[in-house]
């Protein structure tokens, strides 16, 4: 023992160096800590029926969809989220929603996350109409079958297509996830037409009132694999069908299940609401160390100098 601190002493600086040689050799190998904590877990869902084609939201001061305003909305989530956040991506169509990616970590997954919200478009709908009272019961069954806590953010506009009346308004009593629940209106407050697009997603009109409307109370957007060559489109002005914001329906449902409702918008406020909602999972999750060992080496191989500066 006598022998290596003599050593030691009058080798100082190559012990030092040989010390940080293997703490930078440990950085190298990623070394990472097991911690368990609770952590935000975000599913996504953004309903992609037609009405979500309306053009009635500004971005970067120019005219948007609502479904291309919904995916900034949901890609800047992600941007704003810290590593260890949890996010699934779904969507929503007709009278029921479809998972697209189960919960991924943010920064190990971030393009991933990103490219999934990329490419969601109308065309993911598997039927025409949108049944949202429906929709609600159907996104609770998705969010069972996670079997982790999550916070289910909802971007709709709202517009149910064909329009609720009594025979065909769901009750919802029996859905018990209102807490985790907060859906995210998108649209403007006046009625704009809605874009028409063939299954080639060309644009060729606008949707008229009374297509297929055997309810008689608004448009039931029809099978878009039926809309070659020439599918019906609004003639005039006056035959559209006009959708905005159903902001209203949208807090009363949301009341109706205890649940949240909120303006989407492009704003600092809008993603740190999000991010201030409470945690919702707990999630084991992997921490690297290795600026820890690379801030000691870098600590030892600067102590090599110390002895001179004092002998200055």
């Amino acid at each position: 023992m006598n022998q290596l601190l003599s050593w030691l002493k009058s080798n100082y600086e190559t012990a030092l160096y040989i010390a940080a040689s293997l703490l930078l050799l440990l950085a190298l190998i990623k070394p990472e800590i097991q911690l368990k904590q609770e952590v935000h877990n975000y599913l996504l869902i953004a309903d992609v029926s037609q009405s979500m084609n309306a053009e009635d939201v500004k971005l970067n001061n120019q005219n948007v969809s609502r479904m291309a305003y919904t995916k900034h909305l949901m890609t800047k989530i992600v941007e704003s989220s810290p590593c260890g956040t949890h996010i699934s991506v779904g969507v929503f169509a007709s009278d029921n929603v479809a998972l697209l990616i189960n919960p991924l970590e943010v920064c190990e997954n971030y393009d991933v996350l990103n490219d999934t919200i990329s490419q969601i478009e109308w065309r993911m709908a598997w039927k025409g109409d949108s049944r949202l009272t429906i929709g609600v019961r159907a996104a609770a069954t998705l969010f069972d079958s996670l079997n982790t806590p999550a916070k289910l953010l909802f971007f709709t506009d709202g517009d149910e297509a064909p329009k609720l009346n009594v025979t065909i308004r769901q009750n919802l009593d029996g859905v018990q996830i209102g807490k985790h629940v907060l859906f995210v209106g998108v649209g403007g407050k006046e009625h704009v037409a809605v874009p028409r697009y063939n299954s080639l997603n060309k644009w060729i009109g606008f949707w008229p009132s009374g297509e297929n409307n055997s309810t008689g109370g608004g448009v039931n957007y029809t099978d878009t694999s039926q809309d070659e060559p020439d599918p019906q489109v609004a003639s005039a002005e006056y035959d559209r069908y006009l959708s905005k914001l159903e902001e209203d329906h949208l807090k009363e449902l949301a009341t109706e299940i205890k649940a949240t409702y909120i303006a989407g918008s492009n704003t600092p406020q809008f993603y740190e609401y999000v991010q201030a909602q409470k945690p919702a999972a707990s999630f084991v999750t992997a921490y690297s160390v290795r600026w820890i060992y690379l801030l000691l080496a870098i600590i030892l191989i600067l102590s090599t100098y110390v002895p001179s500066l004092i002998r200055r």
